[in-house]
């Protein structure tokens, strides 16, 4: 009688991965949830381009992979990208080819980041960043409100507040409004020049527009008229976007994103009202959508072998 030979596969692991418009954050875990190894790179948003994403993807993937002491060849890699873009996660199912993962499934940013900030329970969240969107999860309902791309949309984000003030600093120029310190700071770095401002434009992506947001911010602190403008302008967009998160039963709301800290201030006191802390950002919800696949492909495993 001959013995059955079962061949020892490599273990299964969890890769979570937050993609948005300035980085790539990734972290590596065992099926407990334990984590194994951190990586960081730069954007991943789809909309800005699919290929720089996916490097992207790989190059903090391998960062994790290191820090974790494991090579491709030593686990099977379950991963959840979760990604800036990946609204419409289906049409992106033919790249996962490229990737050298055991199965990957994709999903936006947003959502994983609601179902990190609420531990997969209702709640919604409003992201603030170098883009802007709301999700909510009630009731076993998915809502999404805004977030469809800068300039088209993203209103409140970093994006769209370099983007407002550097028209202003056009007004200014054309003498339309008076100049302030902000409007100043800003046309000093574009040669004083308004030409320099539209030769930038023309190649400028969302990020560019949101590395001005720091300016913004720090002269709103000391009063700039403009710069208190922009981020009361901002706030009310987000405060609208909590509105009607609430408005579809949203329970709890948390306001999350590089900017958050800066445009609280500004919100509603109803929205402020409404705010708690996140439990978990973005890659904890990716993490908990590569556990609940993991887990299916277990049980399909266990099934086969019975």
């Amino acid at each position: 009688m001959m013995s059955a030979h079962h061949e020892t596969k490599p273990q299964l692991v969890l890769l979570g991965v937050d993609g948005g418009g300035t980085r790539c954050r990734a972290r590596l875990a065992d099926v407990a949830g334990k984590a194994l190894g951190e990586g960081l790179a730069g954007p991943a948003n789809i909309r800005h381009g699919l290929q720089e994403s996916l490097s992207a993807v790989h190059g903090a993937t391998d960062q994790c992979l290191r820090e974790a002491g494991l090579g491709y060849g030593d686990c099977r890699i379950v991963a959840c990208l979760a990604l800036a873009g990946a609204s419409e996660s289906n049409t992106l199912a033919q790249e996962a080819s490229q990737l050298p993962f055991h199965r990957v499934s994709f999903t936006s940013d947003a959502r994983a980041a609601c179902l990190g900030a609420h531990a997969c329970l209702d709640g919604g969240i409003i992201i603030v960043g170098t883009g802007s969107i709301g999700w909510g999860i009630a009731a076993h309902q998915e809502y999404r409100v805004g977030g469809w791309g800068f300039p088209i949309s993203d209103e409140g984000s970093g994006a769209s507040l370099g983007c407002e003030a550097l028209r202003r600093v056009l007004w200014a120029h054309d003498g339309l409004i008076p100049w302030t310190g902000l409007l100043r700071t800003l046309f000093e770095r574009f040669g004083r020049e308004g030409c320099g401002i539209v030769r930038w434009m023309s190649s400028a992506r969302p990020r560019d527009f949101a590395s001005l947001a720091p300016a913004i911010v720090e002269h709103a602190r000391q009063g700039d008229a403009v710069a208190c403008e922009l981020m009361r302008s901002a706030a009310a967009h987000i405060d609208t976007m909590a509105t009607k998160l609430r408005a579809l039963g949203v329970p709890r709301l948390s306001l999350i994103g590089g900017l958050a800290d800066s445009i609280l201030p500004f919100l509603s006191h109803q929205t402020q009202g409404d705010l708690v802390p996140a439990k978990g950002d973005a890659v904890d919800g990716a993490l908990h959508l590569a556990r609940a696949e993991a887990a299916c492909l277990e049980h399909m495993g266990s099934v086969a072998d019975a």
